[in-house]
């Protein structure tokens, strides 16, 4: 076992690489870089992201002696510089780490997040860790309890599903869940807050943040109801797609096992129905649904989040990640990319474990990677 853990974790390395190298090389060609933002923000063409990052100001306020300085004398690689000082334009570069060559921006870069050493902001004048820091609470409150939430209900119904297959139950759950699937989950979301959240009818869940104005003065019994209250309708419209996908793939899970013979067997030998779905059928049925887990967690943690918390006005780390894509803010975006693959690579190393742990025929370590 031990073997095998430091194999997986050793081709971590390797793989972390791949990622940044394949991403660091996509962004060279991607036109829009940081310093034409700056540019575009001093001529005021910017209609991007920097537009609304109030760190951009500082640009601006160091420009205006600059700008004019040489107005027709300059010609420069970047979009808008005309007219610009090649001073300033080097500065600019300079302090984006531009002005050294790619190979050895990319090195630098790799040395770095080796020490977990992610930079600043281009744009926000604070540290990236800071910024992941800021964020990474309302991530982790809707991938993880959305996470449970929808593994906590689909498992128990798909096993239902499977044990009543062809019955009404089954026939009018399957009809509610691919209704639930069929609803984009940022649909449903405005749908909610139209009923719920004083959209025209009633106005029972708030609109905006994990907590309340004061939360830090409840009692802390008030806190989890008020942290759970702020919770509610987010959860809800992420959980629906995933929670219809989770059920339906328990239930032909748990149908593919009943059908086996060792559970005619089990059966023949006296074995309750209690006996056969959780002594027998159960660990090999969950086998397809532990492999689902370290996609819906990464997805439900990161990506999934992202369109609802923009709706529901959440700062979390899948809006930071949209936005600094959109602003070229390069050290956010390669330092969420980084941690993000980190994450699934570790989670995906426990789904494994988690395998050898319900079913004990599986031996990983005995096999060749």
């Amino acid at each position: 076992m031990s073997v095998y853990i430091a194999r997986r974790i050793l081709l971590m390395i390797p793989t972390l690489l791949g990622i940044l190298f394949v991403s660091f090389v996509v962004v060279q060609f991607a036109p829009g870089g940081p310093v034409e933002r700056v540019i575009a923000q001093l001529s005021g063409a910017d209609t991007g992201g920097t537009s609304r990052i109030s760190g951009g100001g500082d640009f601006a306020q160091r420009a205006p002696g600059q700008v004019g300085a040489a107005a027709d004398a300059v010609s420069s690689k970047y979009r808008g510089a005309q007219g610009l000082d090649p001073d300033f334009i080097k500065s600019l570069e300079k302090q984006f780490g531009f002005d050294k060559p790619a190979p050895e921006r990319f090195l630098l870069m790799v040395w770095n997040f080796a020490r977990f050493d992610f930079g600043k902001s281009y744009f926000r004048d604070v540290s990236v860790i800071q910024l992941i820091k800021e964020k990474l609470p309302v991530s982790m409150s809707l991938g993880i309890w959305m996470t449970l939430l929808t593994y906590l209900i689909s498992i128990p119904l798909g096993i239902r599903k499977a044990v009543k297959d062809g019955s009404k139950f089954d026939t009018w759950t399957s009809a509610v869940i691919i209704i639930g699937f069929a609803i984009p989950g940022f649909l449903f979301a405005i749908l909610l807050i139209i009923l719920f959240a004083g959209g025209s009818f009633f106005n029972l869940f708030p609109l905006r943040g994990l907590t309340s104005d004061g939360w830090s003065q409840f009692p802390w019994y008030w806190k989890i109801i008020d942290y759970f209250w702020h919770l509610t309708l987010p959860l809800v419209s992420m959980a629906l797609g995933a929670f219809a996908t989770m059920a339906l793939l328990t239930k032909n899970s748990f149908l593919d096992e009943i059908r086996k013979q060792y559970v005619m067997t089990a059966r023949a030998k006296g074995c309750s129905e209690w006996q056969v779905l959780y002594g027998h059928i159960f660990r090999n049925a969950m086998l397809i649904v532990i492999a689902g887990f370290p996609s819906a967690f990464i997805h439900a943690f990161f990506s999934g989040s992202l369109l609802i918390e923009t709706i529901f006005s959440l700062d979390g780390l899948g809006l930071l990640g949209f936005e600094s894509v959109l602003n070229r803010d390069y050290p956010v975006v390669f330092g969420t990319l980084y941690i993000f693959s980190l994450v699934g690579l570790v989670v995906n190393l426990i789904s494994d474990l988690t395998y050898m742990w319900i079913d004990p025929r599986i031996d990983f370590e005995a096999r060749e990677v």
